[in-house]
Order: C-alpha cells, then structure tokens, then sequence
C-alpha cells in the first residue's frame, strides 16, 4: 500500500447520526462499510446500504470482530449476500467463476478468455456490480493488510478536477 493517498471520512454508525452520515455520502468516490462479525448485519446496515446504492457508490466491505468465538465466515457472507446483495464476493475466498457470476460481463469476459483481469473487476466495482468482502480482526491487524492492497488494486485513484471546487453542508 506504498504511495496510496486515502482521505477517510468516518461517519458514525447509529441510527441517531443519520442525516449527517447522508450528507457525507455525497461527497465519496468508494465506500467501505466495517461491518461487526459478532452483530452481522442490523436494520441501520440495510439503511446505509440502501443509500450507498440510492448514490451509487462504489462500495468494499470489510467484516470485523472475526478472531472473536461465535462468528462464522460462511454463516456471515451468506447473510451479506441475503440481506444486502447477491453481487457481494470475497475475493479472498472464492473462485474466478464465482465472481464472475455477480455481473454479465463479468461472466462473457471469463468464459471468453477462461479468467478475469484485474481490469475488469475494477470496472465491476465501479459500476456497482461487484462489492469486494474481505474478513479480519482489525484489532489484532488480521486481513488488514490484505484489504488495504486490494483497495489500492481495485479502487482506483480518482483524479481530482483542476480548479477548486466544495460542498459545504454544516455551517456552526
């Protein structure tokens, strides 16, 4: 993750905080929604995914809490792919074809050359056709690491425009 400029912008996850989670969305190139593992997904998680979709942000999901005793990988991403979308994939787990199910063009470009280019997953990010899961513990630095080369991998800089420009939505 050398020379990776990010700029965070962490909102509060409760419900109470809303309107300003809202108006922060408006200002993002991607989205990484830290889900807890030992919660799963809860009503506000459906919210914001719901408004992630409504401003089409390109979003990456990071499941937390996982050296925690109770929680289940397989248990979990089957509830992301239930409760939130079906084109949600760990692509540290599954297969070249399994991702390529997610999207249409995902699947004509795998059956035309037998795998996916990097390229490609990036442009199914970016069209929020595919959502990248990754699991890890980020307490204890586990899969953190690995999510931070694939954000570097699969969410592109953005480029900024030349001239200045803002959005100014909280005035005290």
């Amino acid at each position: 993750t050398e020379n990776m400029e990010v700029t965070l912008l962490d909102t509060p996850g409760h419900v109470d905080f809303s309107a300003e989670m809202e108006r922060t969305l408006q200002v993002l190139d991607y989205a990484i929604l830290v889900i807890n593992g030992m919660d799963g997904v809860q009503s506000h998680t459906m919210t914001l995914w719901r408004l992630l979709e409504r401003y089409q942000i390109p979003t990456f999901l990071f499941v937390n809490k996982m050296d925690l005793p109770g929680t289940d990988r397989e248990e979990i991403l089957r509830e992301l792919k239930q409760d939130l979308s079906s084109r949600i994939c760990d692509l540290s787990g599954e297969t070249e074809e399994e991702i390529a199910l997610c999207d249409e063009n995902l699947l004509e470009r795998y059956l035309e050359n037998g795998a996916l280019a990097e390229q490609d997953i990036v442009a199914a990010v970016q069209a929020g056709k595919l959502f990248p899961v990754w699991f890890g513990s980020a307490l204890k630095l586990q899969g953190v690491s690995e999510f931070m080369d694939a954000l570097q991998r699969f969410a592109p800089q953005c480029i900024s425009a030349p001239e200045f420009a803002a959005r100014v939505y909280k005035i005290s």
